[in-house]
C-alpha cells in the first residue's frame, strides 16, 4: 500500500503533492499537517499526533487519533500507524523546513523506520531525500545533481559510478568530509558502502522515481 503523510514543515508543491496523492491508498495528516491539508483541498483519512497544533473541529472527514505522548514526535506517530496498517511504499511531505531542530529530529525519524517499508521518502520542494542500502543502483538523467550525506556521522567504504566526481573506497563523515553537490554524467549509477548510514538527496526540477 502507497501512504503519503503530509507534517506542517515547508508546504509541498501542490502539483506534486497532489500527483502522489492520487496514487496512495491512505492518507495521514501529521497534527499541523492537517491545516495545510485544508489549505490544498484534500481530506486525511487519519488526522494523527498530540495536536498541539491542529483544533478538532468535529467535521473532520477521517479519523482523529490523539496520542498526547511527548516521547515521540507526530512523524514517529503517523509512520508507527502507516506500519500497523501494513504500509510498503511512503512519501513524506512537510517533513523538511521551518525548525532546522524539527527537521534534524525527522532524519532521525527516517533512520528509526526507514527498514519496516520498502521505501520511505521525504519530498520537499528541493529534492527527495532518502537512506539507500548497498549496493545502490538507479537511472537518473545526466546533469542531476546528487548529494551524499553520512548520517551516522562516518560511512565508510564508498565506492561510486556514474558520478562527476567519484569515490574509490572512501570516507564521509561529518565535520571531515562531505558529499554535496555532485552531478551525474552517466544515466545509470551505482554507490556501494561497507558501514555506515548514507542520505542520497536527489536535486530535480521534478521529483526522483
Amino acid at each position: 500500500m502507497n501512504v503519503v503523510i503530509l507534517c506542517d514543515g515547508a508546504p509541498p508543491p501542490e502539483k506534486i503533492f497532489k500527483e502522489e496523492l492520487a496514487k496512495c491508498g491512505l492518507f495521514i495528516a501529521a497534527d499541523g499537517g492537517a491545516v495545510y491539508a485544508q489549505h490544498l483541498e484534500a481530506d486525511p483519512d487519519v488526522i494523527i499526533g498530540d495536536l498541539d497544533s491542529y483544533t478538532v473541529t468535529g467535521n473532520e472527514p477521517g479519523r482523529v487519533i490523539k496520542d498526547p505522548d511527548q516521547e515521540t514526535n507526530d512523524l514517529e506517530k503517523a509512520l508507527q500507524y502507516a506500519k500497523q496498517k501494513g504500509a510498503g511504499d511512503i512519501v513524506v511531505f512537510g517533513a523538511t523546513g521551518k525548525r532546522l531542530d524539527q527537521t534534524l529530529k525527522n532524519l532521525s525519524v527516517l533512520k528509526q523506520f526507514n527498514d519496516h517499508f520498502n521505501s520511505l521518502i521525504f519530498r520537499d520542494l528541493y529534492s527527495d531525500i532518502f537512506l539507500i542500502k548497498s549496493p545502490y543502483k538507479s537511472s537518473f538523467p545526466t546533469g542531476t545533481t546528487l548529494s551524499l550525506f553520512p548520517l551516522s556521522g562516518r560511512v565508510e567504504g564508498i565506492t561510486t559510478s556514474g558520478l562527476k566526481y567519484p569515490l574509490y573506497d572512501e570516507t564521509l563523515e561529518n565535520g571531515i568530509r562531505d558529499g554535496s553537490s555532485n552531478e551525474t554524467i552517466e544515466n545509470n549509477i551505482e554507490i556501494t558502502f561497507d558501514r555506515g548510514d548514507l542520505l542520497l538527496f536527489v536535486i530535480t526540477d521534478t521529483p526522483a522515481s
